[in-house]
Protein backbone atom coordinates (compact mmCIF):
# COMPACT_ATOMS: atom_id res chain seq x y z
CA UNK A 1 0.00 0.00 0.00
CA UNK A 2 1.48 3.84 -0.93
CA UNK A 3 2.15 6.01 1.67
CA UNK A 4 0.39 8.64 -0.02
CA UNK A 5 -2.82 7.07 -0.95
CA UNK A 6 -2.71 5.68 3.27
CA UNK A 7 -2.40 9.48 4.26
CA UNK A 8 -4.97 10.57 2.17
CA UNK A 9 -7.03 7.91 3.31
CA UNK A 10 -6.61 8.90 6.44
CA UNK A 11 -7.46 12.39 6.27
CA UNK A 12 -10.67 11.15 4.41
CA UNK A 13 -11.53 9.27 7.98
CA UNK A 14 -10.58 11.94 10.22
CA UNK A 15 -12.52 13.92 8.74
CA UNK A 16 -15.43 11.86 8.60
CA UNK A 17 -14.96 11.37 12.72
CA UNK A 18 -15.91 15.38 13.23
CA UNK A 19 -19.14 14.99 10.83
CA UNK A 20 -20.22 11.57 12.23
CA UNK A 21 -19.27 13.38 16.09
CA UNK A 22 -21.79 16.59 15.44
CA UNK A 23 -24.59 14.48 14.30
CA UNK A 24 -24.13 11.72 17.16
CA UNK A 25 -27.03 12.63 18.57
CA UNK A 26 -30.69 11.09 19.35
CA UNK A 27 -31.72 13.74 16.72
CA UNK A 28 -30.16 11.82 14.12
CA UNK A 29 -32.76 11.24 11.53
CA UNK A 30 -30.54 7.97 10.16
CA UNK A 31 -30.53 6.90 14.19
CA UNK A 32 -34.69 7.37 14.33
CA UNK A 33 -35.67 5.45 11.20
CA UNK A 34 -33.28 3.02 12.45
CA UNK A 35 -34.98 2.41 15.71
CA UNK A 36 -38.23 2.52 13.98
CA UNK A 37 -37.29 -0.24 11.44
CA UNK A 38 -34.94 -1.79 14.34
CA UNK A 39 -36.05 -2.33 18.03
CA UNK A 40 -33.43 -4.04 19.31
CA UNK A 41 -31.33 -0.66 18.09
CA UNK A 42 -32.36 1.51 20.35
CA UNK A 43 -30.95 5.34 20.45
CA UNK A 44 -28.47 4.89 23.66
CA UNK A 45 -26.92 1.86 22.00
CA UNK A 46 -26.47 3.80 18.71
CA UNK A 47 -25.20 6.67 19.84
CA UNK A 48 -22.60 4.48 21.99
CA UNK A 49 -21.96 2.63 18.84
CA UNK A 50 -21.09 5.49 17.01
CA UNK A 51 -18.66 6.73 19.60
CA UNK A 52 -17.04 3.99 19.87
CA UNK A 53 -16.39 3.49 16.09
CA UNK A 54 -15.28 7.48 16.32
CA UNK A 55 -13.21 7.62 18.71
CA UNK A 56 -11.97 4.04 18.71
CA UNK A 57 -11.29 3.91 14.71
CA UNK A 58 -11.24 7.35 13.17
CA UNK A 59 -8.56 8.72 15.56
CA UNK A 60 -5.84 9.68 13.12
CA UNK A 61 -3.44 8.65 15.54
CA UNK A 62 -4.50 4.97 15.95
CA UNK A 63 -4.88 4.59 12.14
CA UNK A 64 -1.70 5.22 11.55
CA UNK A 65 -0.31 3.06 14.22
CA UNK A 66 -2.98 0.03 12.93
CA UNK A 67 -1.44 0.62 9.06
CA UNK A 68 2.08 1.24 9.76
CA UNK A 69 2.63 -2.67 10.26
CA UNK A 70 1.21 -3.03 5.98
CA UNK A 71 3.05 -0.05 4.59
CA UNK A 72 5.76 -2.13 2.78
CA UNK A 73 3.38 -4.36 1.28
CA UNK A 74 1.49 -3.83 -1.77
CA UNK A 75 -1.47 -5.52 -3.78
CA UNK A 76 -0.40 -7.22 -6.80
CA UNK A 77 -3.41 -7.06 -8.52
CA UNK A 78 -6.79 -4.71 -8.22
CA UNK A 79 -9.64 -7.78 -7.29
CA UNK A 80 -13.33 -7.92 -6.98
CA UNK A 81 -14.02 -8.53 -3.09
CA UNK A 82 -17.45 -9.26 -1.91
CA UNK A 83 -18.17 -8.77 2.28
CA UNK A 84 -21.36 -9.85 3.71
CA UNK A 85 -21.92 -8.02 6.60
CA UNK A 86 -23.71 -9.15 10.21
CA UNK A 87 -26.55 -7.07 11.61
CA UNK A 88 -26.87 -8.01 15.00
CA UNK A 89 -25.43 -4.82 16.75
CA UNK A 90 -25.40 -1.71 15.16
CA UNK A 91 -22.52 -0.96 12.67
CA UNK A 92 -21.04 -4.14 13.62
CA UNK A 93 -19.35 -5.06 9.87
CA UNK A 94 -17.16 -1.54 9.68
CA UNK A 95 -14.14 -2.99 10.37
CA UNK A 96 -14.50 -5.16 7.36
CA UNK A 97 -15.48 -2.47 5.65
CA UNK A 98 -12.11 -0.50 6.77
CA UNK A 99 -9.90 -3.55 5.76
CA UNK A 100 -11.56 -2.99 2.41
CA UNK A 101 -11.03 0.49 2.05
CA UNK A 102 -7.18 0.72 2.69
CA UNK A 103 -6.84 -2.97 0.72
CA UNK A 104 -7.15 -0.77 -2.86
CA UNK A 105 -9.75 -3.97 -4.28
CA UNK A 106 -13.47 -3.51 -5.19
CA UNK A 107 -15.40 -4.04 -2.41
CA UNK A 108 -18.86 -5.42 -3.16
CA UNK A 109 -21.01 -4.95 -0.35
CA UNK A 110 -23.74 -6.90 0.69
CA UNK A 111 -25.81 -5.16 4.12
CA UNK A 112 -28.08 -6.14 6.68
CA UNK A 113 -31.63 -5.35 6.13
CA UNK A 114 -30.81 -4.91 10.12
CA UNK A 115 -28.44 -2.67 9.78
CA UNK A 116 -28.87 -0.93 6.47
CA UNK A 117 -30.06 2.47 7.32
CA UNK A 118 -26.83 3.31 9.46
CA UNK A 119 -24.56 1.62 6.86
CA UNK A 120 -26.14 3.63 4.30
CA UNK A 121 -25.75 6.62 6.18
CA UNK A 122 -22.20 6.53 6.78
CA UNK A 123 -21.12 6.00 3.32
CA UNK A 124 -23.40 9.48 1.99
CA UNK A 125 -21.35 11.10 4.39
CA UNK A 126 -17.99 9.26 3.80
CA UNK A 127 -18.99 9.86 0.13
CA UNK A 128 -19.11 13.86 0.95
CA UNK A 129 -15.95 13.83 1.72
CA UNK A 130 -13.97 11.13 -0.93
CA UNK A 131 -15.68 11.65 -3.84
CA UNK A 132 -13.94 8.15 -5.32
CA UNK A 133 -15.40 6.06 -2.55
CA UNK A 134 -18.56 4.83 -4.59
CA UNK A 135 -16.38 3.86 -7.25
CA UNK A 136 -14.53 1.15 -5.00
CA UNK A 137 -17.34 0.43 -3.31
CA UNK A 138 -21.08 -1.01 -4.48
CA UNK A 139 -23.64 -1.87 -2.39
CA UNK A 140 -25.54 -4.42 -3.75
CA UNK A 141 -28.03 -7.51 -3.00
CA UNK A 142 -26.86 -10.28 -4.47
CA UNK A 143 -22.81 -11.19 -4.96
CA UNK A 144 -21.19 -11.83 -8.21
CA UNK A 145 -18.23 -12.49 -10.46
CA UNK A 146 -16.09 -11.84 -7.14
CA UNK A 147 -12.68 -13.30 -6.49
CA UNK A 148 -12.73 -13.24 -2.98
CA UNK A 149 -15.19 -12.84 -0.04
CA UNK A 150 -15.13 -12.12 3.45
CA UNK A 151 -18.90 -13.27 5.57
CA UNK A 152 -20.24 -12.93 8.52
CA UNK A 153 -22.99 -14.97 9.64
CA UNK A 154 -24.88 -18.30 11.69
CA UNK A 155 -23.83 -21.55 11.87
CA UNK A 156 -26.33 -22.16 9.56
CA UNK A 157 -25.09 -19.47 6.83
CA UNK A 158 -21.74 -20.56 7.27
CA UNK A 159 -22.27 -24.32 5.49
CA UNK A 160 -24.00 -22.50 2.86
CA UNK A 161 -21.28 -19.61 2.12
CA UNK A 162 -18.83 -22.67 2.27
CA UNK A 163 -20.82 -24.10 -0.68
CA UNK A 164 -21.60 -20.81 -2.20
CA UNK A 165 -18.11 -19.64 -2.41
CA UNK A 166 -16.18 -22.86 -2.57
CA UNK A 167 -14.38 -22.03 -5.41
CA UNK A 168 -13.06 -17.99 -3.84
CA UNK A 169 -10.92 -17.30 -1.33
CA UNK A 170 -12.71 -16.57 1.96
CA UNK A 171 -12.88 -15.65 5.22
CA UNK A 172 -16.16 -17.12 6.74
CA UNK A 173 -17.15 -16.29 10.41
CA UNK A 174 -19.60 -18.36 12.36
CA UNK A 175 -21.58 -18.10 15.63
CA UNK A 176 -18.83 -17.45 19.13
CA UNK A 177 -19.45 -16.71 22.21
CA UNK A 178 -17.22 -14.11 24.17
CA UNK A 179 -16.87 -15.51 28.56
CA UNK A 180 -15.44 -13.91 31.61
CA UNK A 181 -13.70 -15.11 34.13
CA UNK A 182 -13.12 -13.97 37.44
CA UNK A 183 -11.04 -14.47 40.14
CA UNK A 184 -13.02 -13.24 43.15
CA UNK A 185 -10.58 -10.08 43.87
CA UNK A 186 -12.29 -7.86 41.47
CA UNK A 187 -12.58 -4.07 42.30
CA UNK A 188 -15.85 -2.69 41.79
CA UNK A 189 -15.09 -1.09 38.92
CA UNK A 190 -13.90 -4.08 37.33
CA UNK A 191 -17.78 -5.52 38.07
CA UNK A 192 -19.19 -2.29 37.25
CA UNK A 193 -17.16 -3.24 33.78
CA UNK A 194 -18.56 -6.65 33.02
CA UNK A 195 -22.25 -4.83 33.58
CA UNK A 196 -21.20 -3.12 30.44
CA UNK A 197 -19.43 -6.65 28.82
CA UNK A 198 -22.72 -8.19 29.14
CA UNK A 199 -25.50 -5.97 28.53
CA UNK A 200 -24.47 -3.12 26.20
CA UNK A 201 -26.61 -4.20 23.16
CA UNK A 202 -28.89 -6.33 24.71
CA UNK A 203 -26.26 -9.09 25.02
CA UNK A 204 -26.60 -9.62 20.99
CA UNK A 205 -22.84 -9.48 20.02
CA UNK A 206 -20.17 -12.44 19.54
CA UNK A 207 -18.06 -9.83 21.66
CA UNK A 208 -20.87 -10.04 24.65
CA UNK A 209 -20.04 -12.30 27.85
CA UNK A 210 -22.28 -15.05 27.74
CA UNK A 211 -20.66 -17.33 30.05
CA UNK A 212 -18.92 -16.37 33.11
CA UNK A 213 -16.62 -18.65 35.29
CA UNK A 214 -16.13 -17.58 38.93
CA UNK A 215 -14.00 -19.49 42.03
CA UNK A 216 -16.17 -21.94 43.96
CA UNK A 217 -16.65 -19.81 46.68
CA UNK A 218 -17.44 -17.07 44.85
CA UNK A 219 -21.26 -15.52 46.01
CA UNK A 220 -23.27 -15.21 42.37
CA UNK A 221 -25.74 -12.78 43.84
CA UNK A 222 -23.12 -10.28 44.34
CA UNK A 223 -23.19 -9.25 40.73
CA UNK A 224 -26.81 -8.25 41.27
CA UNK A 225 -25.87 -4.95 42.54
CA UNK A 226 -23.49 -4.19 39.50
CA UNK A 227 -26.15 -5.13 36.83
CA UNK A 228 -28.05 -2.64 38.54
CA UNK A 229 -26.43 -0.73 36.31
CA UNK A 230 -29.03 -1.88 33.16
CA UNK A 231 -32.06 -1.80 34.92
CA UNK A 232 -33.35 0.42 31.88
CA UNK A 233 -33.70 -2.38 30.09
CA UNK A 234 -36.49 -3.00 31.13
CA UNK A 235 -38.22 -0.53 29.19
CA UNK A 236 -37.09 -2.62 26.25
CA UNK A 237 -40.41 -4.57 25.18
CA UNK A 238 -38.67 -7.49 23.48
CA UNK A 239 -36.06 -7.62 25.98
CA UNK A 240 -38.45 -8.21 28.65
CA UNK A 241 -40.78 -10.43 26.31
CA UNK A 242 -37.57 -12.67 25.94
CA UNK A 243 -36.75 -12.14 29.60
CA UNK A 244 -40.04 -13.76 30.45
CA UNK A 245 -40.09 -16.40 28.61
CA UNK A 246 -36.61 -17.57 29.47
CA UNK A 247 -37.36 -17.36 33.19
CA UNK A 248 -40.88 -19.36 32.47
CA UNK A 249 -38.70 -21.91 30.96
CA UNK A 250 -36.30 -22.28 33.65
CA UNK A 251 -38.97 -22.33 36.01
CA UNK A 252 -40.89 -25.10 34.49
CA UNK A 253 -37.62 -27.30 33.74
CA UNK A 254 -36.88 -26.53 37.25
CA UNK A 255 -33.40 -25.20 35.99
CA UNK A 256 -31.45 -23.78 38.84
CA UNK A 257 -31.04 -20.13 38.58
CA UNK A 258 -31.30 -16.74 39.74
CA UNK A 259 -33.53 -13.89 38.81
CA UNK A 260 -33.95 -10.34 39.42
CA UNK A 261 -36.95 -8.68 37.12
CA UNK A 262 -34.85 -8.61 34.47
CA UNK A 263 -32.18 -10.56 34.19
CA UNK A 264 -31.27 -14.71 34.93
CA UNK A 265 -28.65 -16.12 36.32
CA UNK A 266 -28.00 -19.72 35.20
CA UNK A 267 -25.80 -22.63 36.31
CA UNK A 268 -25.10 -24.32 32.88
CA UNK A 269 -21.89 -24.77 31.42
CA UNK A 270 -23.38 -23.98 27.52
CA UNK A 271 -20.87 -21.10 26.42
CA UNK A 272 -24.25 -19.60 24.74
CA UNK A 273 -27.36 -18.27 26.81
CA UNK A 274 -30.38 -16.95 25.66
CA UNK A 275 -31.29 -12.92 25.42
CA UNK A 276 -31.33 -11.86 29.33
CA UNK A 277 -29.51 -14.94 30.82
CA UNK A 278 -26.43 -15.31 31.41
CA UNK A 279 -24.78 -18.81 32.12
CA UNK A 280 -21.89 -19.10 34.93
CA UNK A 281 -20.69 -22.04 36.28
CA UNK A 282 -17.97 -22.22 39.53
CA UNK A 283 -14.11 -23.84 39.15
CA UNK A 284 -11.84 -24.85 41.77
CA UNK A 285 -8.45 -24.33 40.25
CA UNK A 286 -7.03 -22.52 37.09
CA UNK A 287 -6.07 -25.14 35.55
CA UNK A 288 -10.15 -25.87 34.84
CA UNK A 289 -10.19 -22.57 33.10
CA UNK A 290 -7.44 -23.26 30.98
CA UNK A 291 -8.84 -26.57 29.42
CA UNK A 292 -11.98 -24.52 29.30
CA UNK A 293 -10.51 -22.11 26.85
CA UNK A 294 -8.39 -24.66 25.00
CA UNK A 295 -11.28 -26.57 23.95
CA UNK A 296 -13.60 -24.22 23.25
CA UNK A 297 -10.75 -21.86 21.36
CA UNK A 298 -12.76 -21.86 17.83
CA UNK A 299 -16.20 -20.72 19.89
CA UNK A 300 -14.35 -18.12 21.76
CA UNK A 301 -14.61 -14.48 20.34
CA UNK A 302 -12.70 -13.12 23.59
CA UNK A 303 -11.80 -13.58 27.17
CA UNK A 304 -12.43 -10.49 29.97
CA UNK A 305 -10.27 -11.08 32.88
CA UNK A 306 -7.77 -9.25 34.83
CA UNK A 307 -5.96 -13.17 35.66
CA UNK A 308 -2.27 -12.90 34.38
CA UNK A 309 -2.25 -17.43 34.71
CA UNK A 310 -4.55 -17.79 31.80
CA UNK A 311 -1.89 -16.99 29.26
CA UNK A 312 -3.85 -15.50 26.67
CA UNK A 313 -4.82 -12.08 25.02
CA UNK A 314 -7.52 -11.36 27.60
CA UNK A 315 -9.69 -7.96 27.57
CA UNK A 316 -10.19 -5.88 30.72
CA UNK A 317 -13.13 -5.51 32.04
CA UNK A 318 -15.83 -3.20 29.98
CA UNK A 319 -13.75 -3.11 27.04
CA UNK A 320 -15.35 -6.37 25.27
CA UNK A 321 -16.80 -3.93 23.05
CA UNK A 322 -14.29 -1.86 22.09
CA UNK A 323 -11.72 -4.28 20.14
CA UNK A 324 -8.94 -1.56 18.87
CA UNK A 325 -8.11 -1.84 14.44
CA UNK A 326 -5.15 -4.53 15.22
CA UNK A 327 -7.53 -7.08 17.14
CA UNK A 328 -9.74 -9.00 14.39
CA UNK A 329 -12.26 -11.28 14.40
CA UNK A 330 -11.92 -14.68 14.95
CA UNK A 331 -8.00 -13.64 14.93
CA UNK A 332 -7.61 -13.62 11.03
CA UNK A 333 -6.14 -10.69 9.83
CA UNK A 334 -8.47 -9.63 7.46
CA UNK A 335 -6.08 -6.63 5.83
CA UNK A 336 -3.45 -9.13 5.58
CA UNK A 337 -5.81 -11.59 3.72
CA UNK A 338 -7.33 -8.96 1.42
CA UNK A 339 -3.19 -7.16 0.49
CA UNK A 340 -1.91 -10.83 0.03
CA UNK A 341 -5.03 -11.89 -2.46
Amino acid sequence: MKKENISKKIEVLSQLAQVLKEKNTDDNEAYLYTKAKNPWFSLDFIIYAFDTFINDYLQKNKLENWLSAYTEKSIFETKNVGIIVAGNIPIVGIHDILSGYFSGHHITLKLSSKDDVLMNYIFNEWAKIDIDLMNQFTITESLKNIDAIIATGSDTTHNYFEQYFKSVKKILRKNRNSIAVLSGNETDEELYGLADDIFLYYGLGCRNVSYLLAPKDFDIIKLYKYFEKYVQVKQHVKYMNNFEYNLTLLLMNQKKHFASDFFILEENAQLSSRIATLHYSHYEHIDEVKNILLVNQDKIQCVVSSIKELENDSVAFGQSQHPSLSQYADNIDTLDFLINL
